[in-house]
């Protein structure tokens, strides 16, 4: 178990990421009777285990992720689960991208719909999925400060902030936790925002820990044309890919020597990152459960973790880790 800063939750050292149980795009009806039963299985699979905290968004499948977790839990102890949720993207009937609206109005708008779906009188954690370049943050901080005040909602997170919002938001409300990328492949946070967020007592929620699958160790160059990874994310593209592929490689040979995984050394290098850092492993079926545990038994060397710092400096993987549309986003 983890503290998530000096004022958060206690949680489990990782947590259970649930968009990939729902169709991100927004498609209505993708998800089958037998996927939604092996995502529900999942979670109870993970409480279990002891993995209590839950990631969601309102805009995963358009509030069905919200939906399938509050099955998941209902008839369970409440406090069982620690809910994080992110709010505020907009999407259309097809699942398009329409961009966020965090004004203080919609930020209520968006908790009364969650706790409906969620099924419950109070969401653990909430939090902004981006900064609005068009509503300081200071007013969309605070109407989460009054839903706090009114007990629908617990901790105040962010999500993919740089170190002047989490100031300015922490000024206005205590912040329990930053939700953003951190990996291997991803060190954007460490000159400036983890800093920052330690100095403030501020948890990291890490998400993609596996860098959107490039730490898997199981991609070959080029990638298949169909792989939205290739269309969307420039790190996948070309000469991108093929000089990442390299690194990655460093990182393959350190898990086979261990008889690990590559993912699984992956995560355990965020985990040993500090005990302030709690990542998330995303997961939609059960079978997949004791491999992601088995992480938290792996103590990388000082070797081991100095030839994984070499390979992967900051700024060793190339290509701009989203897609182009949310670059204007992102807190780098």
């Amino acid at each position: 178990m983890r503290r998530l800063g000096t004022q958060g939750p206690t949680v489990s050292a990782i947590g259970l990421g649930c968009m990939r149980m729902s169709n991100y795009q927004g498609s209505q009806g993708t998800e089958t009777p037998e996927s939604e039963a092996n995502s529900i299985a999942t979670i109870h699979a993970a409480l279990d285990a002891g993995i209590n905290m839950l990631n969601t968004g309102d805009f995963y499948g358009m509030g069905h992720n919200e939906m399938l977790i509050g099955r998941a839990i209902k008839g369970r102890r409440r406090d069982d689960a620690v809910i994080s949720v992110k709010f505020g993207a907009q999407r259309s009937p097809t699942g398009a991208f329409l961009g966020f609206d965090m004004r203080p109005a919609a930020v209520k708008n968006f908790a009364s719909y969650s706790l409906q779906r969620l099924g419950v009188d109070v969401i653990d954690i909430y939090q902004p999925g981006r900064i609005d370049p068009n509503v300081p943050v200071e007013d969309t901080v605070g109407a989460i400060a009054d839903l706090i005040q009114e007990g629908k909602v617990r901790y105040l997170g962010l999500s993919e902030a740089n170190a002047e919002h989490l100031r300015r938001a922490h000024a206005v409300h205590p912040v329990a936790a930053l939700e953003i990328e951190y990996s291997l492949a991803t060190r954007l946070i460490e000159p400036e925002i983890l800093p920052t967020a330690r100095e403030l007592g501020v948890g990291i929620v890490a998400y993609s820990v596996v860098g959107q699958g490039l730490l898997l160790g199981n991609i070959e160059w080029p990638l298949p044309a169909d792989d939205p990874r290739g269309q969307n994310f420039p790190r996948f593209q070309g000469d991108n890919l093929l000089h990442n592929l390299e690194r990655v490689a460093v990182l393959k040979e350190l898990a086979a020597a261990r008889r690990v995984s590559p993912a699984q050394v992956a995560i355990a290098w965020v985990l040993s990152r500090g005990d302030d850092i709690v990542p998330l492993i995303g997961m939609s079926r059960p079978g997949r459960l004791p491999e992601n545990l088995g992480t938290l038994d792996i103590q990388l060397s000082p070797d081991e973790l100095a030839t994984l710092d070499e390979a992967f400096a900051l700024g060793a993987i190339v290509g701009d880790r989203q897609p182009t549309r949310f670059k204007h986003l992102a807190p780098e």
